[in-house]
């Protein structure tokens, strides 16, 4: 496999990924570990990892165990220790931080998976071959973790993406400095050692979901993700250089990073949000040759939703952050070419609230700047299309799928769904738990739907 790593923040291109840790290194930070009993650092992790007892395997040497811990209770575990926001889950909860700082838990977590690929070590079994056939639709952390729960179990599992390329939003929205191709593709094989058939550019229509139940599968996850950006209503939109993130950072993974180079090298660029995808973005242009590159927040600093990591890495790569503001007008000039935005400061109504509701615009605080790029990362909502693949299930007002207690059963026995298809946009951790829960489900209800039949056959 090959790997181009980065060794530090500030990116020279935008295909270095940060270069994994050494066997010493992992085994002298698991050393560090407080072996806590009913360790809060595993409650806190959403797709239950169980960060404590592969750190306590690791530290009593048993490195296999440790691996298998990782990767039979979150299939895409090396992804998740490269993309999740660590600091804010597992790593915030250890009792390390109250002495001296947390126990690097994501570093570890994908040393272990990085190891077991050097040692072609495969971790989770699949169980002996049962009548039962499961179809997923879409192939980002959700339905990839569905799959794998179901496949291990013995069902025959098949993903249809209608991309060129399965993985979803980390393969289309996560940028190679973050999650390199090669390394998505490396813990992709997992899936076919357990059977997994996925078929790419597969669209599936009207009434899609129905129509696999119909033919011969036995249950459906419906995992499409959200792929539409929230669009930003202001003066200006539709002008030439005004791109959204998602399509800025797809076109940097599929072949048209010189062209977006082209574009973007020795200019001006402003990013519109405040989360991980900005700051990526953000981060991506100024790799890319951007001049300057501006971020503009609502909020302040402490506010943003992004990963510490990446606002660091950001900062690292001198992204011009302003928070407090809001863009209020793009201006073009005569040919519909963007050069410029207009902006407002904010404040908050009452102190102690950071909603958005509590916010307002300050009076005589225009400001302006000259740019040439504009790129709004506000967000995403699920396709106009997403409930037409779906009719016989309910959908919230804003196109998302309302599911049962559970969070992952819907209002047909047979569907089920989860990931940003059912949350909204979230992390790749919580579409993985959702998957996992469906996955569950489905095995429980093909094991009692098939328990009457091998009962009779027994008799005979």
């Amino acid at each position: 496999m090959k790997q181009t790593w980065r060794t530090s923040e500030c990116l020279e291109n935008t295909s270095a990924m940060e270069k994994g840790w050494s066997l010493t290194q992992a085994m002298n930070e698991a050393a560090r570990c407080h072996l806590c009993y009913d360790a809060p650092c595993s409650k806190a992790c959403p797709a239950s990892t169980n960060p404590a007892e592969f750190i306590r395997k690791l530290r009593l040497r048993n490195v296999k165990g440790a691996i298998r811990t990782v990767k039979e209770n979150n299939i895409l575990g090396g992804i998740c220790a490269v993309v999740c926001p660590t600091e804010q889950l597992c790593q915030k909860a250890c009792v390390a931080a109250g002495l001296d700082r947390p126990i690097d838990i994501g570093h570890i977590q994908r040393f272990l998976v990085e190891h077991s690929w050097q040692m072609n070590f495969k971790p989770v079994e699949k169980a002996a071959a049962l009548p039962g056939k499961v179809a997923i639709i879409g192939s980002g952390p959700a339905g990839l973790a569905c799959a794998a729960e179901v496949a291990r179990n013995g069902y025959k599992v098949e993903i249809f993406e209608s991309m060129e390329k399965p993985g979803g939003v980390l393969r289309y929205g996560v940028p190679s400095f973050r999650l390199h191709p090669d390394f998505l593709d490396r813990e992709l094989k997992d899936f076919q050692d357990l059977g997994v058939k996925i078929i790419c550019n597969k669209k599936i229509g009207d009434t899609g979901a129905e129509k696999l139940l119909e033919k011969d599968f036995d249950a459906v996850f419906y995992a499409p993700g959200t792929w539409k950006p929230v669009e930003i209503d202001i003066p200006g939109s539709r002008l030439k250089n005004v791109m959204t993130a998602r399509e800025f950072l797809k076109m940097m993974r599929t072949g048209e990073q010189k062209d977006l180079g082209k574009q973007v090298k020795g200019k001006n660029i402003a990013v519109y949000g405040g989360g991980s995808v900005a700051m990526d973005a953000a981060t991506t242009a100024k790799a890319l040759g951007a001049n300057k590159v501006y971020l503009i927040y609502r909020r302040s600093f402490r506010e943003m939703p992004a990963a510490e990591h990446d606002i660091k890495m950001a900062l690292a790569n001198n992204v011009c952050f302003r928070t407090m503001s809001i863009v209020t007008e793009l201006v073009g000039d005569k040919t519909g070419c963007l050069k410029g935005l207009k902006g407002l400061e904010t404040d908050w109504k009452k102190s102690g609230d950071t909603s958005a509701a509590n916010l307002t615009t300050v009076n005589d605080t225009d400001f302006k700047l000259k740019i040439d790029f504009f790129i709004p990362a506000l967000g995403y909502q699920p396709e106009t299309t997403a409930q037409k693949v779906c009719p016989a299930i309910k959908f919230s007002k804003k196109g998302l799928v309302e599911t049962k207690s559970d969070g992952v059963s819907t209002s047909h026995p047979r569907i089920f769904s989860g990931g940003d298809i059912v949350r909204g946009p979230a992390l790749v951790v919580e579409a993985v738990a959702d998957g996992k829960a469906a996955g569950q489900k489905i095995v429980n209800m093909l094991t009692a739907t098939a328990k009457p039949a091998r009962s009779r056959k027994a008799t005979k």
